[in-house]
């Protein structure tokens, strides 16, 4: 197991990805086996993850700050996949060609209600600004299919507590959704 870096030390993230890649590539599979009909591979989606980290100026002081962040970019890039496919089924960014190298890992096609995906994570977005721990409880439970022991462990909080909030959070999400939009 990787040990914290200290923050701004060059090449943290680099690390944790190296260290963590096979999690963080399970952790992929994971969120769009979750939302399925997305025509990603989870090694896209890890790829791209990090190209995105990588760019930013964020350290993480330790591992599972690490995989929170990961996870919930990896959110945020299914839920930007999802509406380029959404516009593209309208007609929007025609492409020529597509290129495929890893047809094995390909996700396969379904339903992928887009509007709702979408609804939930603006929904989970405002739940962070209130409170960040049930929001992530969410997103590592519910977008990335972690069992309420694991995040208990990543969270460093007991199994109950876990429990508690990821019931307040369905709780306070459901309310959100089913609140009349301004549209």
């Amino acid at each position: 197991m990787m040990g914290g870096t200290e923050p701004g030390i060059p090449g943290g993230n680099d690390r944790y990805f190296a260290a963590l890649y096979d999690e963080l590539r399970q952790l992929a599979e994971r969120q769009l086996r979750r939302n399925s009909g997305l025509p990603i591979t989870p090694t896209t989606l890890l790829h791209e993850t990090y190209l995105g980290m990588a760019g930013g100026s964020a350290q993480f002081p330790d591992r599972n700050r690490f995989m929170n962040y990961a996870a919930r970019a990896m959110r945020n890039l299914i839920i930007d996949f999802a509406r380029e496919r959404r516009a593209r089924k309208r007609g929007s960014g025609f492409q020529l060609t597509q290129l495929d190298t890893s047809v094995s890992e390909r996700v396969p096609e379904g339903e992928l209600d887009v509007p709702q995906l979408i609804q939930l994570s603006e929904a989970l977005e405002e739940l962070s600004t209130h409170d960040a721990r049930l929001a992530e409880v969410v997103d590592l439970k519910y977008f990335c299919g972690f069992s309420m022991t694991e995040i208990a462990a990543l969270q460093g909080v007991s199994e109950r507590t876990v429990q508690r909030d990821w019931e307040k959070a369905r709780i306070l999400l459901f309310g959100a959704l089913q609140a009349p939009t301004d549209t």
